[in-house]
């Protein structure tokens, strides 16, 4: 097989097994609460113990893969996976549960950045589109499987082997990363320890508050003192960043302007097309009546679209190149999900179905040029810190897609004065969440017509491409 589409499948195991682990776990946790002896409510801090981890390891991932190797790292992450996978199926108690879920955090923060820096440092530009496609379709599956998975294991067998489930794929991913992976590595300084403290203190603090707004399980106060702890500490290290001769996460890479399209339009589309997940499932039941099943087989229209769209998306970006489809489907999909809103009890199941089957086409278009096109212009030599500079800020805009899914809900519910699942307070969610991706484009449109040419595999890319890069700094 080729090494572009073989590569993106051994990532994508790693992908597969996080997102069908963190989706299965979220059906179970009612039947996990009763065996643990504890309340249901109480066991979201698994939940959030894994975001915490992520966040904390997240930054230094790309100083770990330059300096140990990318193949090393990379298989050590998926077993450090595997291990507190091993440590939650044997847990029998609350503690051990979220002790075993940080340490799945550890090597989920590890997993993705490195794996995607495999495929930036081995694949051509030309062929990368087609490469981030093959990587992220298996791993679509994980979610699409996770709840249905996750349900039939609690009440057929034992939740306990919803994380012994991981083993065997996680297996398969170690051998064959072992085997065709290449040992990637690079010159690098001294670990900025000052600036590992604080964007993982930072992004830690600000990650955790936002993902306990509205669950009930810290008092109000304490979340506003993490937001703002957390907020704070970023900025610090924005200040540190620009005196450090060798910073964790190089900010001046923001100067690239395919790069800042990438990550900081890309963020605000992600932030709303995160809210997502949490608004059609809470409409579908509270609004509509739905049972869990019927909501779920609605919902997973939208997956199916983006599926599709994968094998798409290279020759639709090679036929009309990046800018276009960034800013006009962007759009596009930012009104789709408006839509949403404006569903009823009374729509037509084929309409809705409709509706989410164009959405998750949209998106996946969308999605597939941001992740692109961050990397158009990234030389070699920063590709480490550009990979986990991006994957800490996706995580932060899907945490704060979940925290403003939920304030735009409250908010339309104490506008309008009805009930919580009234249609009408879900409309103006959806309205307001769609508005938030839309102003994405506002980015996107500063890109030059050309911008990513050679990855989208136009006869212009042959020539020097005319946008500022940021040249790599002595590394040693």
């Amino acid at each position: 097989m080729k090494p572009q589409r073989l590569l993106p499948l051994i990532v994508a195991t790693a992908l597969f097994i996080e997102n069908m682990d963190s989706t299965a776990i979220s059906t179970s946790l009612p039947q996990i609460a009763v065996d643990l002896g504890t309340e249901p409510i109480a066991l979201k801090l698994a939940l959030t113990t894994y975001m915490l981890a992520l966040a904390v390891f997240i930054p230094v991932s790309g100083w770990v893969a330059d300096r140990f190797g990318a193949r090393r790292i990379f298989v050590a992450a998926i077993a450090v996976f595997l291990l507190g996978s091993l440590g939650c199926a044997a847990s029998n108690g609350l503690g051990q549960l979220v002790a075993g879920r940080f340490v799945q955090g550890m090597g989920g923060a590890m997993m993705v950045p490195v794996g995607r820096l495999v495929l930036l440092r081995t694949i051509d530009k030309a062929e990368l589109v087609r490469a981030l496609s093959w990587l992220t379709i298996p791993a679509m599956l994980g979610p699409m499987l996770g709840p249905v998975l996750g349900g039939a294991i609690t009440t057929y067998a034992h939740w306990r082997f919803i994380f012994l489930i991981n083993l065997p794929m996680g297996a398969l991913g170690m051998w064959l990363a072992w085997r065709h992976v290449p040992e990637l590595r690079q010159v690098v300084g001294p670990l900025d320890s000052h600036g590992f403290l604080l964007s993982a203190g930072g992004l830690a603090l600000a990650m955790f508050g936002l993902s306990a707004v509205g669950r009930g399980l810290v008092p109000a106060p304490v979340i506003g003192g993490c937001v703002i702890v957390g907020v704070l500490l970023l900025a610090l290290y924005v200040r540190h960043a620009r005196h450090h001769p060798h910073p964790l996460l190089r900010l001046d890479l923001f100067r690239i302007p395919t790069y800042r399209a990438g990550v900081l339009g890309g963020s605000l589309f992600r932030v709303g097309i995160g809210a997502t997940p949490f608004l059609l499932p809470l409409m579908l039941q509270l609004g509509f009546g739905f049972n869990p099943l019927h909501s779920g087989l609605v919902t997973f229209t939208s997956t199916a679209g983006a599926m599709l769209m994968k094998t798409l998306a290279p020759r639709i970006l090679h036929a009309t190149g990046f800018r276009p489809v960034l800013v006009w489907n962007g759009l596009v999909a930012a009104l789709a999900m408006c839509l949403f809103g404006l569903f009823r009890a009374d729509t037509p199941y084929w309409l809705m179905v409709g509706v989410l089957l164009a959405s998750g086409c949209l998106r996946s278009l969308q999605f597939t040029s941001i992740n692109a096109i961050a990397y158009a212009d990234i030389d070699q030599a920063s590709m480490s810190q550009a990979s986990s500079l991006t994957a800490m800020a996706q995580q932060v805009a899907l945490a704060l897609g979940v925290t403003l899914g939920g304030y735009a809900l409250s908010l339309s519910t104490a506008l309008s004065g009805r009930p919580d699942g009234d249609p009408l307070n879900f409309t103006f969610a959806f309205l307001g969440v769609g508005v938030i991706s839309a102003l994405s484009v506002l980015e996107m449109r500063r890109l030059a017509p050309d911008a990513g040419a050679e990855m989208a595999g136009h006869a212009q890319a042959g020539r020097e491409v005319s946008e500022p890069k940021v040249e790599a700094r002595p590394q040693a």
